[in-house]
């Protein structure tokens, strides 16, 4: 199955004839996202796949936004104080219009993020905006955000793109979009400080932007008819691998996040923690890691990982400080104690790609060790595990840990859910420290999350985008590709 993938990017670059040269070009800069069309979505209300959240960055800034470093930088805000007790954040607006010509007001503003934290909001960034409990409007150019304890990492939240301020449907830039083909997979954008015709060619100072699957992206980029792919995982790396491109071009994000197992149900054998451990504890981590050969890659045990803000040791299980060979030999006799009629048999679901086909291969040889047998479902198929791929948006433990609370998932402690509670509303930092520590010690010895390794994203970047820079976020804004102006 891994092999079909590869043959086909190959067979698209033989068919073609390329060389991968890499020659600088000019014009319009071209790039793909890996996934479905871009599309301008209200994050509030459905997920955001990279190349929408590309798009929604481009063209719907928010109050801050992250520059090419991953560092925090003026969007919609011009400026910005943060109280001394860290618990109020005082924006002043720039002066700019709607698409439409009116001018945006803090009000307008204020009301688009409280959707994004209001009860019926689906934003992913919800869980974590919880210390938000107020956002007013001072004047017409100042808002200002109120939180129940400070947050020294909250302008990061702020930055992602799913809280990009959306108004009928339209953003405020700084790139509106000009041009689509009639499939809605490419689109032209131009800087909204342009004064070209828009019915002429973009230029240079252009943006093309596609949505597409991995294969046809690696393939058009080694064609060099783009500059540079984003929105890369584990799961599309061997298809980069395959089609053998200049070393230099391939980039990795020095990214954090959760990437591994979580429970789906606590029925039958795994409403038993020590059987989820069990199943945890079987993996070799590190041959997994070699395997999905991203350099650096680093094999994970705990739920949040080491050096996180508030939390800088995680709890581990306890069962780490034993050898591999120990911990299978106990995890097969707690799987034998279930004495089955027959063997264990779990459903994984994940999407079918061949990065994601090489990290169920060992876990299901691993399993096989211990007596259990594993089935790949599609990743929208009922199953009793399933993955998780996503990158931390904020340096914070809070993000890893809220991922497991009992509103949503069923592997939960109540006891778990009101240290984080307690930590939300703490004044002093040390007793925030204090209940996400207690938190995170309940999870561990829960196990409703089977760590695997760090998470991966890459890039194909061509020469010509000299001010791309890899980060922690792994956000790219797309006006900064190129660092001066051709």
């Amino acid at each position: 199955m891994i092999l079909r993938d590869s043959k086909l990017v190959l067979c698209v670059l033989f068919l073609a004839g390329i060389t991968a040269c890499d020659e600088p070009q000019t014009g319009p800069v071209e790039v793909s996202a890996i996934g479905p069309p871009p599309r301008l979505v209200n994050p509030n209300l459905e997920p955001l796949p990279p190349p929408s959240a590309l798009l929604l960055q481009a063209t719907a800034q928010g109050l801050v936004r992250f520059d090419s470093a991953g560092e925090i930088e003026p969007a919609l805000a011009q400026s910005w104080i943060v109280s001394d007790d860290g618990l109020r954040y005082t924006f002043r607006l720039r002066r700019i219009d709607w698409p439409d010509g009116g001018r945006v007001t803090a009000d307008e503003v204020a009301a688009r993020l409280r959707a994004a934290v209001s009860r019926a909001s689906r934003n992913p960034l919800k869980p974590v905006l919880g210390a938000v409990t107020d956002i007013v409007a001072m004047t017409d150019e100042v808002l200002e955000i109120s939180l129940s304890g400070p947050r020294p990492n909250f302008l990061q939240l702020l930055a992602q793109p799913q809280m990009g301020i959306i108004l009928n449907g339209r953003g405020t830039g700084p790139y509106i979009v000009s041009h689509a083909d009639s499939a809605g997979t490419l689109l032209v954008l131009r800087s909204t400080e342009s004064e070209e015709d828009p019915e002429e060619d973009p230029g240079p100072i252009g943006l093309l932007l596609r949505g597409e699957p991995a294969a046809t992206a690696i393939a058009r980029f080694a064609q060099q008819d783009s500059d540079a792919i984003l929105g890369g995982t584990i799961g599309d790396l061997p298809l980069v691998r395959a089609a053998d491109l200049p070393a230099a071009r391939l980039q990795f994000d020095p990214v954090s996040g959760l990437l591994g197992l979580e429970f789906k149900t606590v029925e039958g054998p795994l409403g038993n923690a020590e059987i989820r451990q069990a199943l945890s504890m079987a993996i070799d981590r590190q041959a997994l890691a070699s395997a999905l050969g991203a350099p650096g890659l680093a094999a994970r045990t705990a739920l949040v990982p080491p050096g996180t803000v508030e939390l800088a040791s995680p709890s581990q299980p306890a069962w780490t400080t034993s050898p591999l060979p120990m911990r299978r030999e106990l995890a097969s006799r707690r799987i034998a104690d279930l004495d089955l009629e027959e063997p264990l048999h779990l459903r994984v679901a994940m999407p079918d790609s061949p990065g994601y086909r090489i990290l169920f291969a060992h876990v299901r040889h691993d399993w096989r060790l211990i007596g259990v047998e594993a089935e790949r479902v599609r990743a929208d198929a009922p199953a009793e595990l399933s993955l998780v791929d996503r990158v931390a948006p904020s340096v914070l433990a809070t993000w890893y840990l809220r991922h497991f609370t009992c509103e949503f998932s069923p592997v939960c402690d109540p006891a778990a859910d009101l240290a984080l509670e307690a930590a939300r509303t703490a004044l002093a930092p040390a007793e925030r420290r204090t209940q996400l520590a207690t938190a995170d010690g309940i999870l561990a010895g829960l196990a409703p999350f089977i760590p695997l390794t760090t998470p991966v994203r890459w890039s194909l970047v061509s020469s010509r985008l000299t001010g791309f820079r890899t980060n922690q976020f792994g956000r790219h804004p797309l006006g900064e590709l190129i660092a001066e102006s051709e």
